[in-house]
């Protein structure tokens, strides 16, 4: 890995965690969504900072950021967007969904139908129109939040969805010195609107190109696809991994190694995403889609437990 990359990762690291303060694993999972060109869900009550962590990173990088709140009434057009009568003709204006970053805050609030909408933008990297298919900006992500503690008035993400998360990430609450900082910064204002950005487009589309560059030895993709089969195999789980889902794993183990200064992947590299990866992709025997994910996590990490690390 060049020197080049080196410095943009560690600007973008700090200046995330200039206004991010005490989630520095939280910037760092971010980050690899958006060096393997994926998309990411972030999970957890109101008020931890989920909204906070998209928005920094789209100070941090010198694109485009829109937000999408998701209501009950949202409807497909309004994401998307639609074609509008003007002088004599019909012209496209397109809607939010058109951004290198796109926060979908409350994503399960919306319907079924509109969730929809954002399925093909993130899988296919366009949308579709009135017969007229459009290309999503480059780079593009989706970083969704939802609070996984309320039920009325929401919608569960259908399997399809979820799967298009490269990683489902919980916030948690800040230690209590992180938390002391927070409420020193925030006494003149909301820092996050200051924030400088510190790298470019075509940076990041470098360094997502440096991503697919990086070596995976053959033990290693063993490695990964051993614990893959073994979602498969578990009698715990009635859905197992998809090979979506593990093209994904195996993205992202890249996108770590580059982080950690490498241009190669190490066992560690895989074992740490396992559970945030994987996760969201399989259903558990026993219990309905999308519940019990604590349970759901404990079953991924058996096994990953019953997989021999390669040395």
């Amino acid at each position: 890995m060049n020197s080049n990359t080196t410095a943009t990762l560690q600007r973008l690291q700090k200046n995330m965690e200039s206004v991010v303060l005490g989630k520095q694993e939280v910037i760092r999972k971010t980050l690899i969504a958006l060096l393997s060109g994926e998309h990411i869900l972030l999970e957890d009550v109101p008020g931890v900072g989920k909204t906070l962590v998209a928005k920094a990173l789209a100070k941090s990088v010198d694109g485009r950021f829109t937000r999408v709140q998701f209501t009950p009434d949202l409807l497909p057009s309004d994401i998307v967007g639609s074609s509008i009568y003007h002088n004599g003709e019909f012209k496209f204006s397109q809607g939010p969904i058109f951004a290198n970053i796109v926060l979908g805050d409350e994503i399960n609030r919306a319907p079924p139908r509109t969730q929809s909408a954002l399925l093909e933008a993130m899988s296919e990297r366009q949308a579709s129109i009135d017969g007229t298919t459009y290309p999503m900006p480059e780079p593009f992500m989706v970083i969704a939040t939802q609070n996984p503690f309320e039920f009325e008035g929401t919608y569960v993400l259908p399997e399809s969805q979820l799967d298009r998360f490269l990683m489902r990430i919980d916030l948690g609450y800040p230690a209590r010195e992180a938390e002391r900082n927070v409420l020193r910064s925030h006494r003149s204002g909301e820092p996050v609107d200051t924030l400088a950005s510190v790298a470019t487009l075509a940076e990041i589309k470098m360094m997502q190109g440096q991503v697919r560059e990086i070596r995976f030895e053959d033990s290693l993709v063993d490695y990964l696809q051993d614990i893959v089969d073994r979602t498969r195999q578990s009698n715990d789980l009635q859905v197992g991994v998809s090979t979506r889902g593990a093209l994904a794993f195996y993205r992202a183990a890249q996108a770590n190694a580059l982080i950690g200064g490498r241009d190669y992947v190490v066992p560690d590299d895989i074992k740490e995403l396992a559970i945030c990866v994987l996760s969201h992709r399989v259903i558990p025997r026993g219990f309905a889609a999308g519940s019990e994910r604590l349970a759901v996590e404990s079953m991924i990490q058996r096994c990953l437990e019953s997989v021999v690390v390669p040395v």
